[in-house]
């Protein structure tokens, strides 16, 4: 298992790897940390066999996914992966899209040991995280720089694989297309947001913005966002 890779090539939609790797038709999955939902919403309607649990810890975001509704096979939930009140042995798949490294770094080994608690034996865990480097992690690390949280996250996983808790399986790195129409649009999505208080100074968003329109161009800002996969399994 590596943190990063010098040369990724590959450039998709993060649907095309999970799809690729995991038998998610008539699966039990537990997704923590599904944020708005988008991923979720999307497994369901594909494979309408499949059930899925999503929570998510903050509260607004959580109201706000139950009252957007959701295809019959998604239920929505508000625990976090360090205690998860679900039978052991109960799950096919645990899916965390870009969540991991928001778990509290002293309660990682919880959560990972949680995680592996609920999977059936040869279940996988498929974690999905943001590789720190590249010209959209630098835009981003002005007003949250992630890079300690980040490797403890995939520290926290070398941990599992060493102790036997989960098997290592895959791992994939790829590229996903970030697009902003403009200025407004990125502050919007990145610095309005409910689960993180952004305390963005005058100074970090001129830097900010001076370096985001230094990739402006006739059709706004296009980037690439680096991601690894680490797809994990239960031993039998």
């Amino acid at each position: 298992m590596q943190i990063d890779h010098p040369d990724i090539t590959r450039t998709c939609a993060e649907s095309e790897i999970y799809e690729s790797l995991l038998e998610l038709d008539g699966a039990a999955i537990l997704e923590p940390g599904c944020g708005k939902a988008e991923h979720t919403r999307r497994i369901a309607l594909a494979h309408p066999t499949a059930t899925i649990i999503a929570t998510e810890v903050d509260r607004i975001q959580h109201t706000a996914n139950l009252a957007a509704g959701a295809p019959s096979n998604i239920r929505f939930a508000d625990f976090g992966a360090e205690s998860i009140p679900l039978p052991t042995a109960s799950i096919d798949i645990v899916m965390m899209f870009k969540s991991l490294h928001h778990v509290p770094a002293a309660r990682l080994d919880d959560a990972i040991n949680e995680i592996a608690r609920v999977l059936r034996p040869e279940g996988h865990a498929y974690f999905s995280e943001p590789v720190f480097a590249g010209a959209y992690n630098e835009l981003i690390r002005i007003f949250n720089d992630e890079q300690a949280v980040r490797r403890a996250a995939f520290d926290a996983l070398c941990r599992a694989v060493d102790r036997g808790t989960l098997e290592f399986a895959d791992e994939v790195f790829f590229l996903v297309p970030v697009r902003y129409k403009n200025f407004a649009e990125f502050a919007r999505r990145h610095l309005d947001v409910t689960h993180s208080a952004r305390r963005v100074t005058d100074a970090q968003r001129a830097i900010l913005e001076r370096l985001f329109n230094s990739h402006l161009g006739p059709e706004g800002v296009n980037l690439m966002q680096q991601v690894r996969i680490d797809l994990l399994r239960r031993p039998h």
